[in-house]
């Protein structure tokens, strides 16, 4: 049950975080959104765990799901910007 959890708050931090970020070069479609909503959280209870504010086992919230999804988006901005002013 703790997997198809985290795969629906990630899927609503996802569509914060694309909501919040108004990027050009955003991921598209519902499976990225999740993809999207799920490596942040991931990410965000990583990094919280490594700072102290949670413990082992325990997850980030929404709150901390929708900012990691807005570090990976901020990430993945990153990169595609990168590549599309190679190409010009």
């Amino acid at each position: 049950m703790g997997f198809i959890w985290t795969i629906i708050i990630g899927l609503i931090a996802g569509l914060i975080a694309r909501w919040i970020s108004s990027a050009p070069k955003e991921p598209s479609g519902f499976i990225m959104t999740a993809l999207l909503g799920v490596v942040g959280a991931v990410v965000a209870t990583w990094l919280g765990q490594a700072v102290g504010w949670y413990r082992p086992g325990e997850g980030a919230g929404l709150i901390g799901a929708v900012v990691g999804a807005l570090i990976v988006l901020f990430v993945w901005n990153m990169i595609f910007a990168r590549r599309g002013a190679d190409r010009i």
